[in-house]
């Protein structure tokens, strides 16, 4: 039992509880607490709530010593040039540059690949607090302008504007309401193509639906209200579309999907004046369509049909119905990416969750790989026509490192490298693998510094969702955890996409206990293996990795010293209500369906939370402008915890003000809420900090 300052009763503020009882399937529903899904920004008795849930966290977290080791280790981390990939345009090489500790990365241009870089445009005098970033951008094919959006607040609602790269002025277009999209030039420059949702009706947009997206077309010098439509599916107004311009500026093709990996592929021939949609595959929504490229009328297709770990295809557009012409058969490995770049076919694999790089001919033919720095994640920037090429590489203790990459010669320069204030070699990553309860083998990633004695307390993170895949990558605020004697474990567990489809399916619906099996297990491997102190796990995880730690923490309470969930999905009744939550169901099953609510209702972190067991310390994170979950999932959640009888820890709600769902957010408040969570942990996993 941890003693001192830290360990006094706590006084949580008074939450009113309404007798609200719903019956669903033959199910009756308590929900004492829906009066917190309202908008704290606009419901008074909300944000006064808030407000004291955020003081009384405040005056505990700001009790503990190691939030200011933690802060100063943070800030040492982060303060490191980062340049992002560049996007090449005529003579023009435009990327991102995270300039140390400044709060918003800014956007610059080379003339010429050595050239000087010079600022295009910084975010960092838009807000007086820095939380207004620059989001999706893309530059014309001339390198004349950048068309960019503006993130404010962590909105998931984005402003589009255009800049002349001359003369670094902004132009008079501005576009609003779009959501969800890309951004993409046509060739000849005259305007952009953009996904959009109709403007919500006054004071509502924090908490708009999403109905009815579009793809528009904006013509520069020429207000919103004339923008072109050029697709919609009424029809089907749960649908997205992600659209973007093939290189040779020919074809807009649109990505359609419900929220899933399913896609329907559609295109359009943009030297045609009436710009006809034609759908060329998937309208049956059950396999992943993704064209990465053209040849002429050829396009290259990343498919999961009939392929779980995906396979690449051909398809003809001369064709009227064309079908697909298999070139890189499904294999081993899990297909993640594919670009079309110097006339060669490039593919990147995960094997075991890390980055194999290949390279093929155009038909398909092996040609070799691309040879890597180090074991970690991999990606590449280029064109079909294009001998230059840009490798980015990334691992645990490797800062994004951009190399110049030619595809004749096979050969690789640095191009952009960060200087990092601290020893990386002291790092050590390791791959250890163990079996979940159904005897499934889980990939685990342990990093921590040499020479750091086992058992040590142990920071688990996890995600399994979406399949998404937890790849190597560097961190500053985790690597924090690891720098001060701490070890990270990062678990690989089903519901992500690391071995493709199938790995997906198995902790989605109705196997989504799997990914939670799975998250147990690894907090058991660590514990017997001798890799973690057996009374010194603490649990991370955001969004659906929220869920994921609400979940395990009621399943398995005597688990862990410490939980930390960050912006999550704890009401698995009703996320479908909010925002985006429709397009969840995919993974997690709609609560409107018998056997998807019973589900469902045994899984919710707010529904399940267990009175008369000791629970770990728990301190839940979430931000009052996050459109993607909204923050009525953690306050509700962090009011169940506060009533419950679940023993002497405290139960924290930290509520992070003019931020959203992670994006966007700016470094100060990374910082800051990284450095309140790492206190938090390390007091109750007992790591002593201060090292230097």
């Amino acid at each position: 039992m941890r003693t001192g300052p830290t360990m006094r009763s706590i006084d949580y503020p008074r939450t009113r509880r309404v007798d609200l009882t719903e019956s669903h399937f033959g199910h009756r529903i308590a929900d004492p607490y829906r009066w917190l899904e309202n908008d704290a920004r606009s419901d008074g008795e909300v944000a006064a709530w808030a407000q004291e849930q955020n003081a009384l966290a405040r005056s505990y977290l700001d009790d503990l010593p190691a939030q200011d080791v933690f802060r100063r280790q943070l800030t040492e981390l982060f303060d490191f040039e980062q340049a992002g990939v560049p996007l090449k345009r005529g003579e023009r090489y435009f990327h991102t540059m995270q300039q140390g500790l400044k709060k918003q990365a800014s956007l610059h241009v080379r003339q010429g690949v050595d050239g000087p870089d010079r600022l295009l445009l910084d975010p960092n005098g838009w807000s007086e607090d820095g939380a207004d970033a620059i989001a999706e951008w893309d530059a014309s094919r001339d390198g004349a302008y950048v068309a960019y959006a503006v993130q404010r607040g962590g909105s998931d609602w984005r402003e589009i504007k255009v800049l002349d790269v001359a003369t670094g002025e902004t132009l008079g277009d501005e576009v609003k309401w779009a959501r969800f999209g890309n951004i993409a030039w046509a060739k000849d420059g005259s305007g952009f193509f953009y996904s959009r949702y109709p403007e919500p009706e006054l004071g509502t947009a924090s908490q708009a639906g999403v109905a009815d997206h579009a793809v528009c077309f904006h013509r520069l010098g020429t207000p919103q209200a004339e923008d072109r439509l050029v697709h919609a599916t009424p029809d089907r107004p749960d649908l997205l579309h992600l659209a973007g311009v093939t290189e040779d500026g020919r074809y807009l093709i649109i990505h359609s999907t419900p929220g899933s990996s399913m896609t329907m592929l559609s295109v359009v021939d943009l030297t045609a004046d009436d710009w006809t949609v034609r759908t060329v595959i998937g309208e049956d929504f059950t396999a992943e369509w993704s064209a990465f490229g053209n040849d002429g009328t050829v396009l290259y297709v990343v498919t999961s049909q009939g392929a779980p770990r995906r396979r690449i295809v051909t398809i003809d557009l001369v064709e009227s119905a064309p079908k697909p012409l298999d070139i890189v058969r499904e294999g081993e490995a899990t297909l993640e990416h594919a670009w079309l770049i110097g006339r060669r076919l490039m593919a990147a694999y995960l094997v075991d969750a890390r980055t194999e790089l290949r390279r093929h001919r155009l038909d398909g033919t092996p040609d070799g790989t691309v040879e890597l720095p180090g074991i970690g994640s991999a990606g590449i920037r280029g064109t079909l026509e294009d001998d230059e090429a840009f490798l980015a590489f990334t691992s645990f203790n490797a800062p994004l490192t951009i190399y110049r990459y030619e595809v004749a010669a096979r050969t690789r320069t640095v191009w952009a490298q960060p200087k990092i204030g601290f020893e990386l070699s002291e790092i050590a990553v390791e791959q250890h693998f163990y079996a979940s309860k159904d005897g499934t083998t889980i990939p685990i990633f342990v990093i921590r510094r040499k020479g750091v004695q086992a058992p040590a307390p142990t920071l688990l993170y996890g995600y399994g969702g979406y399949a998404i895949s937890l790849t190597p990558y560097f961190a500053p605020t985790q690597l924090a955890w690891v720098v001060q004697g701490g070890t990270l474990a990062i678990a690989n567990i089903r519901g992500g996409g690391e071995y493709g489809r199938a790995w997906h399916d198995a902790g989605r619906l109705a196997n989504k206990q799997n990914s939670y099996d799975d998250f147990i297990a690894a907090a058991e491997f660590l514990r017997d293996a001798g890799i973690a102190r057996p009374d010194g796990i603490a649990i991370q995880g955001e969004s659906n990795g929220g869920l994921l730690v609400g979940a395990v923490t009621n399943q398995r309470p005597d688990l862990f010293a410490a939980a930390l969930p960050g912006v999550g999905v704890m009401d698995l009744l009703r996320f479908h209500h909010f925002t985006g939550g429709g397009f969840w169901r995919f993974d997690f099953g709609d609560p409107q369906e018998a056997a998807a609510f019973d589900n469902l209702r045994a899984l919710s972190p707010y529904h399940n939370v267990v009175s008369g067991k000791a629970y770990p310390a728990i301190l839940v994170t979430t931000a009052d402008a996050d459109d993607r979950v909204v923050p009525g999932h953690s306050f509700k959640y962090a009011a169940a915890i506060q009533a419950a009888d679940i023993g002497t820890k405290p139960r924290l709600l930290r509520v992070e003000t003019r931020a959203g769902h992670g994006a966007g957010k700016p470094l100060d408040k990374v910082i800051a809420e990284a450095a309140d969570m790492w206190a938090f942990a390390a007091h109750w996993t007992g790591l002593e900090t201060g090292r230097p």
